[in-house]
């Protein structure tokens, strides 16, 4: 059976990670979410004080990165795998929108990135992957055999965010978090070390009026499309 490296990239709070779960169960392939990792290492740093809102200490925080082990582990129970900071189930509390504030801020360091890059190649050296996150179709897997490009309007992605922190009990007001994804789209796009851009062969997909089905329907069309050809 052909297996195949799929790229998910595109801004925050476009459901690149749902959609690629549902890609990965559909297929029974290995998923792995980057911005965890990302986020996971940026609890670190707020736990050890490298970084706060007005202060980062890069220089600390790489000194310490050999310090930082990340796993996935499967929760049968919520049907993904969930993420372990030095065997610490950290899943509920890199979610928050502390860590939100911060995560583009550890992303832009590049050995944070060269350390992560490495882990998230290592993870798909054998093909059966979907990956998301803001460089998988540019860095990580350069040569994969399909890649997605997720966007949408700065306010339905802030919409879509707020309504899930809501949901998981947080008091935050919608301007706020549509200013956070305003800052973190601006922050991702213009890093000198691996910005968000498009892939030159990467397929666009704006989903701010599409909903979960239709994307999924859509994006399936293309993996099996792909899974064709020349199997």
């Amino acid at each position: 059976m052909k297996k195949i490296t799929i790229a998910i990239d595109g801004f925050s709070s476009t459901g690149k990670s749902t959609l690629a779960k549902q890609i990965a169960k559909q297929l029974g392939y290995i998923y792995v979410d980057t911005g965890a990792m990302y986020r996971a290492v940026t609890y670190f740093a707020m736990r050890n004080n490298f970084v706060s809102e007005n202060h980062l200490d890069a220089d600390g925080l790489i000194e310490n990165l050999s310090n930082i082990t990340l796993q996935f582990h499967f929760n049968e129970e919520v049907g993904f795998a969930e993420m372990y900071l030095n065997n610490e189930n950290v899943e509920i509390a890199i979610r928050t929108i502390e860590v939100s504030r911060l995560v583009s801020k550890i992303a832009e360091i590049s050995e944070v990135r060269a350390k992560l890059v490495e882990q998230q190649q290592q993870m798909g050296k054998n093909k059966g992957i979907v990956m998301d996150g803001r460089d998988i179709g540019t860095v990580v897997f350069p040569n994969a055999d399909l890649k997605l490009f997720m966007t949408a309007s700065p306010e339905t992605k802030a919409q879509r965010r707020f309504d899930e922190l809501i949901e998981k009990g947080q008091q935050v007001t919608f301007e706020e978090v549509l200013q956070n994804v305003q800052e973190r789209d601006y922050i991702d796009t213009h890093r000198e070390d691996s910005p968000l851009v498009k892939a030159e062969d990467a397929i666009e997909i704006d989903n701010s009026h599409l909903s979960k089905k239709e994307q999924y329907e859509l994006v399936m069309e293309l993996v099996n499309e792909e899974l064709g050809a020349g199997s």
